[in-house]
């Protein structure tokens, strides 16, 4: 009995990490990845490094974005930071 109550504070500290760190982080995980396979050619998207545009493009991992008049460029599918409204 006094073993269960030794282990009780390490089984609380796990069930408080996972709730506080590791289920948040795999929901944002999850919803990226739903936001990288919902991308389609003319959506209008900001790179993680910052750079704006429009996809024109899209081919398995690669996407061709326009960011200026007869400018595009080829970046990956995980480059993408979020889409614009």
């Amino acid at each position: 009995m006094q073993i269960l109550g030794g282990l009780l504070p390490f089984v609380v500290m796990t069930v408080l990490f996972w709730f506080l760190f590791i289920k948040p982080q795999k929901k944002r995980q999850q919803e990226r990845q739903e936001m990288l396979d919902s991308l389609e050619i003319g959506a209008k998207i900001v790179t993680i490094g910052g750079i704006k545009g429009e996809i024109t493009e899209i081919k398995d991992d690669e996407l061709g974005v326009k960011i200026a008049s007869e400018v595009e460029i080829k970046v990956s599918r995980m480059a993408v930071g979020r889409i614009e409204d």
